[in-house]
């Protein structure tokens, strides 16, 4: 097995992005030989049937386990380790990173000790998530012999362990997580300095527009606990989904642009079919106009020339 190696995580409803996603980072770097990249499919780890509709932990209070949900691949973030053999680098990002550095700069970068490389939140997010941002990691797999998703993800539903937590790393000895450039996980942000773009804002992700949300919003929200309340009370009421808004057009057109720019090379070469492209917008996992968008689409070095000439 390659020593080092990029894992995008994923389910079906966000299977296309995480495609075009793990094609980004092959094709941003200079030397797309010296790594590989492995998608994790939620569809092929059995172990999530078993717990379809139990509750479990979440930032201290009790939810269903829905595997139908937009993030319900979430736990195979601490997957990558065992998967490696505990040997070797691996990098775990959500499928809604794509690349816009050299991802090898990440790969083979001095992690001084540490065992995980991640950036922080700050704000309202580190209020509702927690310090770390989890959703990319650079992990020396050697260090993470603890890392056992299927076991750990049981210990939701025991109570052992806290969803909010566990994706927070608050379970992790903090002497072993080092600070990761808040670039390599740009959180809706593209500028020159961007590495990693993440369209982390769930409500405005650009292949989404349109189509009806389809997550669970928090319900712990310790910047003001009457939303939170509010939302377990629709979702008691009313189901898991119900009287939720669409997803919002990305506020920077130019985002949008880069995903329909690899969208369409995805299609060129034959990573993706139109066949797939279809099904998913039948499925609505894909806004309606992705084709109309994607034969719009500009090149990928057409779309970042701009930041590259600020």
């Amino acid at each position: 097995m390659t020593a080092l190696r990029v894992f995008v995580h994923t389910n079906a409803k966000q299977y296309l992005g995480a495609v075009v996603a793990a094609y980004s980072f092959k094709r941003r770097s200079q030397a797309p030989e010296a790594f590989a990249v492995e998608i994790l499919d939620k569809r092929d780890f059995a172990w999530f049937e078993r717990y379809q509709g139990k509750l479990y932990l979440r930032g201290g209070t009790w939810q269903p386990w829905l595997n139908e949900d937009l993030q319900s691949f979430t736990p195979l973030r601490f997957a990558p380790p065992e998967r490696m053999g505990y040997q070797g680098r691996a990098l775990v990002v959500d499928p809604d990173v794509f690349a816009v550095g050299d991802v090898m700069e990440l790969l083979t970068r001095d992690m001084e000790g540490k065992a995980i490389l991640c950036r922080t939140h700050a704000g309202v997010k580190r209020a509702v998530r927690g310090r770390y941002a989890s959703s990319v990691m650079l992990l020396d797999c050697a260090k993470l012999r603890h890392w056992q998703a299927e076991a750990q993800f049981a210990e939701l539903f025991s109570g052992a362990r806290d969803y909010r937590r566990w994706l927070g790393l608050e379970y992790e000895d903090p002497k072993t997580i080092g600070i990761l450039e808040e670039v390599w996980n740009d959180f809706d942000r593209l500028t020159p300095k961007t590495r990693l773009l993440h369209n982390t804002r769930r409500v405005t992700q650009p292949w989404k527009t349109g189509l009806k949300m389809d997550y669970l919003p928090v319900e712990n929200f310790p910047p003001f606990p009457p939303f939170g309340w509010l939302m377990k009370a629709r979702r008691k009421l009313f189901g898991p989904y119900a009287g939720l808004p669409r997803y919002l057009r990305h506020p920077d057109r130019r985002q949008e642009a880069l995903f329909f720019a690899y969208l369409r090379e995805c299609l060129d070469h034959g990573l993706v079919t139109f066949e797939l492209v279809r099904e998913h917008i039948d499925l609505g996992y894909l806004r309606p106009d992705a084709l109309e968008l994607v034969e719009r689409a500009q090149s990928v070095e057409e779309v970042l020339a701009p930041l590259e000439l600020s």
